[in-house]
C-alpha cells in the first residue's frame, strides 16, 4: 500500500480509502466490521464517514454508518486509524437532522461534531469534512449556476472560526471540503491565510473514467492550494464494473432504490462504461480494476474512495492495486473521453 501525504496536514492516507455509507443500510454491523478489518489486513488507515449515512438518507437508520464504526474503532489502536468524517450543510430537507437547519455555523458544528464523536465513540476526528458548501452550488449531477436558486450562507470567516475552535481544543485535527467549486478551494484558503485560520486540506468530489470535470478548473485550484482530492464514485455506482452491460443485477442500489443515482442516468453513459470495459477485457483485466487504477494515477488524487456492499466486491476492488496502467492503455482511455467527454458529471 503507498501512502499519500494529504495537502498539508500531517496525515499519511493510505492511496485506497474505505468508503463506509452502505453500513446501516445495505451491510449488518457484522459485514461492516469484516469489511473494516480486511481493509486495515491490507494496510488501509484511512475510513470515511458522514453524519447523515448510510445513504440512501433515512430519519430512522442516519447516523448508523458512523455508530457501526464507533463500536470497531474503541478496539484499534487510534492514531494507526485516519478518521474522516463529515457535517451535512444546508438545503437537503433533512428536517430531523438538528431541527431541519443545517447551517454551517457555531451551533451546528458544534453540535454534528459532538454528535459523531459519540457515534464514533472517539474524542476526535482526524478530518472533518463540509459535505457540500453552505452556499447554493450546482451539484449532485447538475451543470448550470441557476441565479435562482442562491441563498443566504454563512460567511466562510465565520465557517472557519467554528472549526478553529474546534481544532484548537482537540477535537478536529484538519478541515476538508467536499462537493466545492474552484472557487471555494480558493475562497476558502485565500481567507485562511488572511485570518489566519485553518486552511483546508482536501477536497472530496466525484471523480471516474465518466467524469473527469475535475481535470480542468477543479486540479488548477487543487494544485495552487495544494488541496488534494479524495475521489468518490470511482466506480460510478458500480456502473464502471461492468456489471450492468447486459444485465440486470438485483440488490444493487440503482436496482433497490427508485430515482437514486441520477447523474449517472443521462445520454452516452452506457456507451462510455461499455467502451471502457472492452478496453479493459482487452488488456485482461476486469473494468473494476481499469477504473480504479486509472483514478489512482492521476496527480491530484490523494485517496480513492471505495465502497462495497459485499467482502467480495471489495476484495476485487483492492485487487486495482497490483494494476498500473501503461501509456497505451491511458492513450485507448483518453480517445473513449474524446468520444464520450464527461457523460455523467
Amino acid at each position: 500500500m503507498k501512502y499519500n501525504q494529504l495537502g498539508e496536514s500531517d496525515l499519511n492516507v493510505s492511496e485506497i480509502c474505505l468508503g463506509t455509507m452502505t453500513f446501516g443500510q445495505q451491510n449488518t454491523i457484522e459485514e461492516a466490521h469484516q469489511q473494516l478489518d480486511y481493509a486495515r489486513d491490507r494496510g488501509i488507515n484511512f475510513i470515511d464517514a458522514a453524519e447523515m449515512y448510510p445513504v440512501p438518507v433515512y430519519e430512522a437508520t442516519q447516523g448508523l454508518t458512523e455508530s457501526y464504526i464507533g463500536e470497531w474503532l474503541v478496539r484499534q489502536p487510534r492514531d494507526q486509524v485516519i478518521v474522516a468524517t463529515k457535517i451535512a450543510g444546508p438545503g437537503r430537507n433533512f428536517h430531523w437532522l438538528r431541527s431541519g437547519k443545517q447551517a454551517i455555523d457555531r451551533k451546528n458544528v458544534e453540535q454534528a461534531l459532538h454528535d459523531s464523536l459519540t457515534r464514533l465513540q472517539t474524542d476526535y476526528v482526524d478530518l472533518y469534512q463540509i459535505h457540500w458548501p453552505d452556499r447554493y452550488v450546482p451539484q449532485f449531477g447538475e451543470t448550470v449556476y441557476d441565479l435562482a436558486k442562491e441563498r443566504e450562507t454563512v460567511p466562510i470567516a465565520e465557517q472557519l472560526t467554528s472549526f478553529a475552535d474546534l481544532i484548537e481544543a482537540g477535537k478536529i485535527r484538519y478541515l476538508g471540503l467536499s462537493n466545492e467549486t474552484p472557487w471555494g478551494i480558493a475562497e476558502f484558503s485565500r481567507i485562511a491565510k488572511q485570518l489566519g485560520l485553518p486552511k483546508v486540506v482536501s477536497i472530496q468530489n466525484a471523480y471516474s473514467l465518466i467524469n473527469r470535470v475535475f481535470d480542468s478548473a477543479l486540479a488548477e485550484a487543487s494544485r495552487k492550494e495544494n488541496v488534494g482530492l479524495l475521489a468518490y464514485s470511482s466506480l460510478a455506482f458500480g456502473l464502471l464494473s461492468g456489471k450492468y452491460i447486459n444485465a440486470s443485477p438485483t440488490n444493487t442500489r440503482l436496482t433497490k432504490f427508485e430515482g437514486f443515482g441520477g447523474r449517472y442516468q443521462k445520454p452516452n453513459v452506457a456507451e462510455a462504461v461499455a467502451a471502457y470495459a472492452e478496453i479493459a477485457h482487452a488488456h485482461n483485466l476486469k473494468p473494476s480494476q481499469l477504473a480504479l487504477a486509472f483514478v489512482r494515477s492521476r496527480w491530484f488524487v490523494s485517496s480513492t474512495i471505495i465502497g462495497a456492499t459485499t467482502l467480495e466486491q471489495l476484495q476485487e476492488n483492492l485487487g486495482s492495486l497490483d494494476v498500473t496502467l501503461d501509456p497505451d492503455i491511458l492513450t485507448e482511455i483518453d480517445r473513449v473521453h474524446s468520444r464520450y467527454p464527461n457523460p455523467a458529471p
